[in-house]
């Protein structure tokens, strides 16, 4: 695959544009899709896997945030009529209604998200997946490695963070390549990793109030340094006492870090802690 020399990347949005057909024949094979999947691409780039998905799926919504690839993309997919070139941030896009629309339009039954996510705003975009109400069978996206690791890491252990239980609460990771830094142009400072995120019919952990959950989890780690009593006794409102009551209740050890607790220990502080610690 050859550079478009004519195109200047930008830093600014994070394009790393990737080369190598090996990675792109993986992502396509490792996605899912077939020809009765819609499929909403994030950062088509210069439209290379925007090629290869098209041909295996019924059809692709492809969002491109940089205007000037804009002409570009739909100068390639001017003969594709299962392609659509949409100018946005995905961010600000209401995914919910693109993906009904494009639905009904196409007649097709099943949805899954695709992208070379910029290494970032991975983050932002993934959460934002996973809160809209969306009815998506999974999401595959190209990431740094790092932030990779994080995600498929074991809830409880050293490598897990609040982006751990977040994801896998919702859904179940799985490794479909490495990818060096070699495969891009520019070539980044970092490799990457690609990972498929199959959404879960029936989260893992059952739970009578979710926003508890989430926050015990946020603040465990946002002073993962600190033990369990100390970072929980920090949210509005939380008293050390109760804190300390609730984390024995729960069977937690108050010494103990986040990092250590498994997605059935946080559910059961949550339930101990409830909205007292809000």
């Amino acid at each position: 695959m050859k550079n478009n020399k004519q195109f200047h990347h930008s830093k600014k949005l994070g394009q790393n544009f990737l080369r190598d057909y090996s990675v792109v024949e993986a992502i396509v094979a490792g996605s899912g899709i077939d020809r009765e999947t819609l499929v909403l691409e994030i950062g088509p780039g210069e439209g290379v896997l925007t090629e290869e998905l098209a041909a295996a799926a019924g059809a692709v919504l492809a969002v491109e945030l940089d205007d000037r690839l804009i002409p570009v993309l739909r100068r390639r997919f001017q003969y594709r009529s299962n392609v659509e070139i949409i100018h946005g941030d995905i961010l600000k896009t209401d995914i919910p209604r693109l993906l009904q629309e494009a639905q009904e339009r196409y007649r097709l039954s099943t949805v899954r998200i695709v992208g070379n996510l910029p290494y970032y705003i991975t983050t932002p975009i993934i959460m934002k997946l996973l809160e809209s109400d969306i009815q998506a069978a999974s999401i595959t996206a190209m990431m740094q490695k790092e932030v990779a690791d994080r995600l498929i890491a074991e809830p409880g252990t050293k490598h897990a963070g609040a982006i751990t239980y977040a994801v896998q609460y919702r859904c179940a990771v799985v490794r479909i390549c490495e990818v060096g830094r070699e495969c891009f142009y520019p070539v980044p400072k970092v490799d990457s990793t690609v990972l498929r995120l199959d959404l879960l019919e029936e989260p893992p952990v059952q739970l009578s109030d979710e926003e508890a959950f989430f926050s015990c989890i946020k603040a465990g780690f946002s002073q993962r340094r600190k033990t369990l009593l100390n970072a929980l006794s920090a949210m509005p409102g939380a008293d050390r006492a109760s804190v300390e009551a609730g984390l024995r209740a729960a069977g937690i050890d108050p010494v103990r870090r986040a990092e250590s607790l498994s997605m059935e220990e946080f559910a059961r502080v949550s339930e101990h802690l409830g909205r007292s610690i809000e």
